[in-house]
């Protein structure tokens, strides 16, 4: 069975982090969202994917190159303009992956462990035309809310209530399994599942199906939600793979790494590759990315560090998150909640009231 992975949005409640990165590159424990979808769908015998591109393309070509290093094809749809969640599939559909059976289709930029041979199965028991994974979510104001009878068969939607007018708690996790006939109904051009499509097929009384997956689902967005999935998955809530050597219970050490015996980690701690740990320095709950100096004296609390960042000594991190290739200068307390995009620099010494949202390359 053929995949297509949806990855051409622009991930706007994830900025400013997103204004120099694509969401599905944003990486949990130190891997890219989207390499964790990829190895998902490999692990349930997913091996012909195909994603569509248009922000920011070349960083996940780049990356992922033709798939061979994770075990699959992977091939490309690129969007010149975006055509919607429907259009872009129909194109990835019709034009590159030439989807000529039942098909799946994953969102890239959640993260979820949902076994997807279940979501297959009920599909087919059903002799659905389209089968939509649902989750239960706290809030669901950010989500497309779905109602569905007793038997599964999905009665009727909700895009993004407010708390008080939502008649579910399951929400649209953007993980689909489609019969080839639905693309037909899917014009050229922008096109929507949520506002446009499933509507439409419910009001024609077709067999759409709603699973109800009991696994992990995070639509990771915002800060909060970003932190809480890294924390998640060094915490074993999502199965997901976390590299590294594993030298304790939730501690995660890379290769070719410095680490002062003075250093002290605890809770849940990921260290990446080639990272250098100065003396007295302390970690809890956090990752530190790929090739990072956490310098004498620094902490990192509650965050998340992308790779090639620099803590100089005796600066605080918590509750935040660090893009590549940023520096934060001596004797300087990042503020909690704070969200530093790429090849920012926060000078050595400075005095930051409330929390920071640094546009990528900034200096403050």
């Amino acid at each position: 069975m053929k995949a297509l992975i949806m990855a051409a949005g622009y991930g706007t409640r994830m900025e400013p982090l997103t204004l120099a990165v694509p969401k599905p590159m944003t990486p949990i424990v130190n891997l890219p969202t989207m390499q964790h979808n990829i190895e998902l769908l490999k692990r349930w015998g997913f091996d012909e994917l195909t994603a569509n591109i248009h922000y920011h393309p070349e960083q996940i070509e780049n990356y992922f190159g033709d798939g061979y290093n994770l075990g699959v094809n992977l091939t490309y749809s690129y969007e010149e303009e975006l055509l919607g969640t429907a259009g872009g599939v129909k194109k990835m559909a019709d034009e590159v992956a030439q989807a000529r059976e039942t098909f799946l289709v994953l969102s890239s930029d959640a993260l979820t462990d949902i076994n997807l041979q279940r979501l297959v199965d009920f599909h087919k028991s059903k002799g659905a035309l389209a089968t939509i994974a649902l989750a239960r979510v706290g809030s669901v104001s950010d989500f497309g809310v779905v109602l569905h009878d007793e038997e599964g068969h999905i009665t009727g939607f909700q895009e993004k209530p407010s708390q008080a007018e939502a008649k579910s708690d399951l929400v649209n996790t953007g993980i689909y399994i489609f019969e080839p006939e639905i693309l037909k109904m899917i014009p050229a051009g922008f096109y929507d599942f949520g506002k446009q499509l499933f509507p439409e097929l419910i009001g024609k009384k077709a067999p759409v199906y709603g699973y109800n997956m009991v696994e992990y689902w995070s639509d990771v967005g915002g800060l909060d939600k970003y932190i809480q999935s890294n924390y998640d998955a060094m915490k074993g809530l999502v199965q997901i793979r976390v590299p590294g050597k594993k030298a304790a219970s939730s501690t995660w050490v890379g290769e070719r790494e410095r680490i002062d015996p003075s250093a002290r980690f605890e809770g849940a701690v990921i260290i990446g590759d080639r990272c250098s740990i100065g003396r007295d320095v302390y970690i809890k709950d956090a990752v530190i990315g790929d090739k990072c100096v956490i310098r004498d004296g620094a902490t990192v609390t509650g965050s998340v560090l992308w790779s090639d960042v620099i803590v100089s000594s005796g600066s605080a991190v918590s509750d935040s998150v660090i893009g590549n290739f940023s520096y934060v200068g001596e004797k300087v307390k990042v503020p909690s909640g704070s969200v530093i995009a790429n090849r920012s620099v926060v000078r050595s010494g400075s005095t930051l009231q409330g929390p920071l949202h640094l546009k990528p390359n900034s200096i403050v």
